[in-house]
């Protein structure tokens, strides 16, 4: 019989398989039974046998829709079938099990609730709402194929992480339906799908663009054009590397003013100790204290905090003539003064608070840029002396 061998078709096995080309692997066990694995990563189960009118080859189901044993089962009688002259066809395998959205709300119950901090399981619950259950809500896990998965992701290439987020999500909830006793073990329909390049944009603010904020900050400061703790959050963001979150709900038992230091208690990477530059005490010195409100950066409503930046700043960077610049990219640019003034990646990476340093390792170049400013710089003063014109 012509392919590559026989193998022992285990779900465990028929799941690992995969090829360049259209390939089919025999089943030692049941002589006729195989399965057809195509490049794309699907694998179809088939039956051949020989009978009164001669061969014949039917397709027993999809793998994931059917595993392994119960292929088999349903090729043994569809051989029997044939070889008896017989109508092969087997009765089609229903497509049944959970839909999407009902995986999805279990989803968010036992995964999103249980394990996410609040601004992942927001990005997420975006992902499932706008771009999961409209395109595949109503239809069974087990029904999607991968083919259907890769269109999803084609038309999403204009936003290339979106749609490896959407990819990435979609894969989770199969792989943890298969945990949850829902699915059979090896479908997952995202498996195989290449993602797009992470498209990270580094933006750091130069001197000059560092002084003509702070001067819009002043400006605004006297003349309106801001509140007080949008005003009060930018300053912090630019002279401590936090986070836009850390900074938002920094609420006042986490200052420790004396000691020159915040505690904060569950951030992006765990707990962590963020030591205060003499500025940033000055800053946290002028923001007044609310009575009974135990936010720093204070919202318009009694006794809340402040849930954005986007419009002040967009405000502010206009004035400031950077337009191109993210609230996110005033951490970079903490990151590159840093090693501008040669501090070096471990100790960046523990004043942004990252919990390893390939996180850290992203602003190396950085690193090679400072070093060959200073070798010029002394070159240059070298030429000089030796009459060298450059």
């Amino acid at each position: 019989m012509a392919g590559p061998g026989l193998k022992n078709l285990s779900n465990r096995a028929v799941s690992a398989m995969k090829v360049e080309k259209d390939t089919v692997y025999w089943d030692r066990r049941l002589t006729g039974f195989g399965v057809r694995v195509y490049p794309t990563g699907g694998k179809v189960y088939i039956a051949h046998a020989r009978g009164p009118e001669g061969p014949k080859r039917i397709k027993v189901g999809r793998h994931g829709v059917l595993n392994a044993d119960d292929a088999r089962k349903r090729a043994a009688l569809i051989i029997a079938r044939i070889k008896a002259g017989e109508e092969p066809v087997p009765e089609p395998v229903a497509d049944t099990g959970p839909t999407v959205a009902e995986v999805a709300e279990r989803f968010r119950k036992d995964h999103i609730a249980v394990r996410l901090k609040p601004s992942s399981a927001r990005r997420i619950e975006s992902v499932i709402r706008w771009h999961i259950l409209p395109a595949f809500g109503k239809r069974t896990m087990v029904g999607i194929e991968r083919k259907e998965v890769l269109a999803l992701h084609q038309r999403m290439s204009d936003t290339p992480n979106q749609a490896n987020r959407v990819l990435r999500t979609l894969s989770l909830m199969y792989t943890l339906s298969r945990d949850w006793g829902l699915l059979p073990a090896g479908h997952n329909p995202c498996t195989g799908i290449m993602k797009y390049p992470d498209r990270k944009r580094d933006r750091f603010l130069t001197d000059a663009e560092f002084e003509r904020l702070g001067d819009v900050l002043l400006e605004a400061e006297s003349r309106g054009g801001a509140s007080a703790s949008t005003i009060a959050a930018i300053r912090l963001l630019l002279l401590t590397g936090c986070r836009k979150s850390e900074i938002l709900t920094l609420r006042w038992e986490h200052v420790d003013q004396g000691a020159a230091q915040l505690h904060l208690p569950d951030t992006k990477t765990g707990a962590r100790t963020i030591t205060l530059p003499q500025a940033a005490v000055q800053v946290l010195a002028d923001i007044p204290k609310i009575p009974g409100n135990p936010w720093v950066i204070a919202g318009r409503k009694p006794n809340t905090h402040l849930k954005g930046l986007d419009v002040g700043w967009r405000t502010l960077r206009a004035r400031a003539g950077l337009k191109d610049v993210r609230i996110h990219d005033l951490r970079h640019s903490y990151a590159s003064r840093a090693l501008a003034l040669g501090e070096s990646l471990p100790m960046i990476g523990k004043l942004l608070g990252h919990r390893q340093i390939e996180t850290t390792a992203r602003y190396a170049h950085l690193a090679d840029d400072s070093v060959h400013a200073s070798a010029e710089r002394i070159a240059q003063s070298l030429a000089q002396d030796m009459g060298i014109i450059v």
